[in-house]
């Protein structure tokens, strides 16, 4: 089967398109044939050796992928059954969704719900899910359309762009920070009423600024995370998903004692089948036909080491989307 295989050399990561053979594959419940697989901020630091994402060598990276079942030790998976795959590790320490096929635990994959195709699951991707459970935090926390605006923060990436367009679609008004100015017509078709500089949110603030959001999608953190904080209403909840701008969290106790606000972390790695599921499902129902167009680049997988320089570099808007087979 053809991959993209990482391999370490003098301290340096190479990557490389090249043929492996199936029975390298890591043991597991059950073998997938790989349709789309796609290249998040995570995979782009992987494959160009930018970030500490990759421990053992060699590895295919990918963090989520979706295809057919080649072949299944368990008996809640058949052959042909068409299925996804987000989180767990895979592209990181466990080969992931750039390549053909992959073998991986059963408990890993969920079956694609109705009306769902591999394709679109594939533009939905980790970011996409991980949107729609931010999304799921900022109602179980009593956030509606009513409360008032929402703030979604890193915009113009993955998880920010889908969760535009679940709030746009659930009748909530958006306020989108985006660092980008192309990206302003984009965001702006996804359902953003506003769109703020990142610049605004990137600088030292108070502990408590005027009360303007009354919930947020951030996907950035630091500095970001703690202006954001700053400015939500009283009650009002944070769904915090990113670690783009670091893992310190410049603020005080203030926002949440006076002012009762909620930080919900929302990692989807670690989201519990049942939960994964439940969100799958609602992201068939609620995101319109119109994203599966406006949110996709599509390339191969010769493509994808030059696609993962242009992403860390910013020249890409929303999911990109690897066409394995």
């Amino acid at each position: 089967m053809q991959a993209l295989v990482l391999e370490q050399a003098d301290g340096k990561t190479l990557a490389s398109i090249r043929q492996v053979d199936s029975s390298d594959l890591p043991p597991g419940d059950v073998t997938v044939d790989i349709e789309w697989s796609g290249i998040n901020y995570k995979d782009a630091l992987a494959i160009t050796g930018k970030g500490k994402i990759i421990r053992q060598f060699p590895m295919v990276p990918g963090i989520d992928f979706a295809g057919k079942v080649h072949t299944s030790s368990d008996p809640r998976f058949h052959s042909g059954q068409s299925v996804v795959l987000t989180g767990w590790g895979v592209g990181e320490n466990h080969w992931g969704g750039l390549a053909e096929q992959a073998r991986v635990k059963a408990d890993w994959l969920v079956a694609l719900p109705e009306g769902l195709e591999a394709r679109h699951a594939m533009i939905i991707g980790t970011a996409g899910l991980t949107a729609m459970l931010c999304v799921m935090a900022l109602e179980e926390g009593g956030v509606t359309p009513e409360s008032g605006e929402v703030l979604v923060t890193a915009a113009s990436g993955g998880v920010g762009s889908t969760a535009i367009a679940l709030l746009h679609a659930l009748g909530y008004r958006v306020t989108a920070v985006s660092g980008r100015e192309s990206t302003h017509d984009y965001l702006q078709q996804l359902g953003a009423t506003h769109i703020l500089p990142r610049s605004e949110f990137s600088e030292a603030s108070r502990p408590l600024e005027k009360q303007r959001w009354a919930g947020a999608i951030d996907a950035a953190g630091g500095q970001v995370l703690a202006s954001v904080l700053a400015q939500t209403s009283w009650g009002g909840v944070v769904a915090a998903c990113g670690l783009a701008g670091g893992f310190d969290l410049p603020t005080s106790v203030m926002p949440f004692i006076l002012r009762n606000v909620r930080l919900q972390g929302v990692d989807s790695v670690m989201a519990p089948t049942a939960r994964r599921i439940a969100a799958w499902k609602r992201l068939v129902k609620v995101l319109p036909a119109s994203f599966y167009q406006q949110a996709t680049t599509e390339i191969s997988l010769s493509q994808a080491p030059e696609a993962a320089e242009k992403l860390l570099n910013n020249q890409i808007t929303g999911r990109t989307l690897v066409r394995v087979r």
